[in-house]
């Protein structure tokens, strides 16, 4: 399979992404890169500004969260086609709340906030569809807490 095909089927299974069609999809896959971590390797690190967005296509991760008495404490686990970093899209002065740790080899997908905005421009309607899947994520995550 070609690694455009491989980003774009792995793109498919990410509910961010899932009202897409396939030329907006390629938009997207075209300009992912991808990253291998080691386990125990820091993917993202809390505190520092946010790189991007991360979809994990094999592997696991664990998001650490370090208390301000120095604790730390795992608040997620992230398996292939889990996602991460969705706010770094939209927000340039985020920083990241977790610490994103490998917990066995993993492959992620990366996607910087420079490269999708510049397919958002590309695509208005698709700017619209992965941004009201980003409002609902928020809402639910607001009605947890």
């Amino acid at each position: 399979m070609a690694n455009l095909d491989k980003k774009m089927t792995s793109l498919k299974n990410v509910p961010l992404f899932k009202g897409l069609k396939d030329q907006q999809l390629r938009l997207i896959a075209d300009r992912m890169t991808e990253r291998n971590y080691a386990a125990g390797e820091t993917i993202v690190k809390q505190g520092h500004g946010g790189e991007g967005f991360f979809v994990i296509t094999t592997g696991n991760a664990d998001a650490i969260r370090e208390r301000s008495n120095g604790e730390s404490i795992a608040v997620n686990s992230f398996g292939p086609m889990n996602f991460f970093g969705e706010l770094a899209l939209l927000d340039e002065e985020g920083v990241r709340t977790a610490s994103i740790v490998a917990v066995e080899p993993t492959e992620c997908l990366v996607l910087t906030r420079w490269d999708f905005l510049a397919a958002l421009r590309q695509d208005a309607d698709m700017a619209v569809d992965i941004l009201q899947e980003m409002a609902k994520r928020f809402r639910l995550a607001l009605d947890s807490l």
